[in-house]
């Protein structure tokens, strides 16, 4: 049932204030946070929590925003942390944001104002149909919008504000914690995880309202580096083995109708080529696998090993370097021995008046990393769609729900302590 608590809402206010500022983030910069334009949010942030009555909110050198909510309760009760991230997708510009809102919604496909070649189409984004009589917030179709996670960044502030404004909700410690560079893969590299000092997380950076994430991809990359053999191309018959051609042949010898991100859905992994460089003596194919068990990717990564060796069987005096590095690990391994993160967060959903409903990701969060960190940290719906596009939305109603889900979760650990 839907809570009796009397909400108020300042998430789209603050939404639209933070969409403005570019925070993209850059895989080539080696910085960190990776694009100091960054910390123009951050810096926001740390001031507008102060500004509420968190003494002890600022922004780190690294781009990290931490702030606490103080107990307001006798009982002693475990420490929880609300993330999101504050960079947004380098895949599509995030300058320049120039956001709209439709206001009751009525339903059919969505002409972006700035380019009308944008259009959000009900058929590409069914969660739509959920939305009929809500407002839906989108970019003009000339940058993506920023929903993720800057919709997650928006409700952390909201409830936070909501939870000091309204003391009679008891409460134990909250953190709050705003990341750099999750878009890259390096949100919680510099996280100060003692002064940070959280027992259990929630990242809000999940799609449809009343999702619970506790499963993702394990995740690792692997790299084939191939030395071929090097001659004078008029002089070259029976003795050039050419590096290219080499690595060409082990890509056009991976599975075609299974095994890529574009052939498997649901539970299933893939082997994903993302980037081929190199000359004639030597080349490079970057690879990501992923896979939601363990096995999984040790089985991917047999089969393209198993690839590079039949292929390189015809070119007897080249060689090649195969090596795997890990990325992140399935939170469910971590999640599922704190069964409680979950179940209050189930309960906390139910009590913002939606139907809640666990969910894998065919990804990563920043919880993923933060789990095995030794923060168990499930990802709670923050209600962006189609993000990394120029036809990225979320509906103002949404938002809110995710405010209420948060200062539920907040009260139910303390209830539950």
């Amino acid at each position: 049932m839907p809570s009796p608590l009397q909400f108020t809402y300042g998430v789209t206010e603050r939404f639209l204030r933070y969409v403005v500022i570019d925070t993209q983030s850059d895989p080539a910069s080696l910085t960190c946070p990776s694009t100091a334009k960054q910390k123009d949010l951050g810096a926001l942030l740390a001031r507008e929590l102060r500004d509420i009555g968190l003494a002890d909110a600022h922004l780190d050198e690294h781009g990290y925003v931490y702030a606490t909510i103080p107990a307001n309760t006798e009982k002693s009760v475990p420490v929880i942390c609300f993330c999101s991230h504050m960079d947004t997708s380098p895949d599509c510009s995030g300058a320049n944001v120039k956001p709209q809102i439709i206001h009751n919604y009525q339903g059919g496909d969505i002409v972006l104002p700035g380019d009308p070649a944008q259009v959000i189409r009900v058929a590409d984004n069914p969660a739509l149909t959920t939305q009929i009589g809500n407002d839906i917030v989108t970019s003009d179709g000339t940058t993506l919008l920023g929903a993720d996670n800057k919709a997650g960044v928006a409700e952390i502030m909201d409830a936070a504000q909501f939870l000091l404004a309204n003391p009679q909700l008891k409460h134990g410690p909250i953190k709050i914690l705003f990341t750099p560079d999750e878009e890259i893969g390096r949100g919680v590299d510099k996280v100060d995880m003692q002064k940070l000092g959280a027992e259990f997380g929630y990242t809000i950076d999940g799609e449809s309202a009343g999702h619970l994430e506790d499963e993702t991809f394990s995740a690792d990359a692997a790299t084939v580096t191939i030395t071929g053999v090097s001659a004078h191309p008029g002089f070259a018959k029976g003795k050039m083995e050419h590096a290219i051609k080499i690595a060409a042949r082990i890509v056009e010898r991976l599975p075609r109708d299974t095994c890529s991100p574009e052939t498997t859905e649901g539970k299933e992994g893939f082997l994903h080529p993302v980037g081929i460089s190199g000359s004639l003596e030597s080349a490079t194919i970057d690879f990501i696998v992923r896979d939601f068990a363990d096995q999984g990717l040790r089985g991917k990564e047999q089969l393209l090993e198993t690839i590079v060796m039949d292929v390189m069987r015809d070119f007897p005096r080249s060689t090649y370097r195969f090596e795997v590095k890990p990325q992140y690990r399935n939170m469910k391994q971590v999640i599922d021995r704190h069964p409680a993160v979950v179940d209050n967060a189930i309960e906390a959903i139910r009590r913002a008046g939606l139907q809640p409903q666990r969910t894998s990701i065919r990804g990563g969060t920043d919880g993923s990393r933060l789990s095995f960190m030794g923060l168990p940290c499930p990802n709670i719906f923050a209600g962006e769609h189609a993000f990394h596009s120029r036809t990225e939305w979320v509906s103002v109603q949404d938002m809110q729900a995710a405010v209420r889900t948060i200062v539920h979760l907040a009260t139910i650990w303390e209830e539950r302590a």
